[in-house]
């Protein structure tokens, strides 16, 4: 960049001076102002369209460069997908041709789960769910539960705790 100083600057000023005259030099330094300024904005236009152009070339490389990453990941989930399904056919047509034999055994074992787990499900409904208390206890549901201590006190004979007395009395 050109070096100019405060005495280069006055120089500049007095030859102007001298040769445009003291009438029209405020006319020439505006001017020259506004020649400046739109030289300036001129210049920042282009650095800053320059800097777009690169920027905008860098997210193309970028997108590029994820694209490229985003059809190797899809064809890799897809390949382990389609080996995925060929073991699993495979698997499935060796059972087929094991036998009926072992498929009647899960059968009759899956079919058994089920026969359990709708009991379960049935003594959790009944256990769990509104059920009156004169429905409970015709068909012989708890009402409440006691506790070991409670129980030996309620069923105790008459004749132990009562007559002997006790220690705190």
């Amino acid at each position: 960049m050109i070096d100019i100083g405060l005495t280069k600057l006055a120089l500049i000023g007095v030859v102007a001076l001298i040769v445009v005259g003291p009438e029209k030099l405020p006319t020439v330094a505006r001017m020259a102002g506004s020649l400046f300024g739109r030289a300036q904005r001129y210049i920042n236009e282009v650095k800053s369209e320059v800097s777009r152009e690169i920027e905008l070339e860098e997210l193309r490389k970028m997108q590029q460069d994820v694209q490229e990453a985003a059809s190797d990941i899809e064809q890799s989930i897809s390949k382990s997908v389609s080996d995925t399904k060929r073991s699993l056919h495979a698997a499935w047509d060796d059972n087929l041709e094991a036998g009926s034999n072992d498929s009647t055994a899960d059968h009759l074992k899956v079919e058994q789960l089920a026969i359990k787990a709708k009991s379960f499900r049935k003594k959790k409904l009944a256990r769990s769910s509104a059920i009156p208390a004169w429905y409970k206890q015709q068909n012989g549901y708890r009402a409440s539960v006691l506790s070991g201590a409670a129980r030996v006190a309620k069923y105790r004979p008459a004749s132990q705790g009562k007559a002997s007395g006790s220690f705190f009395s």
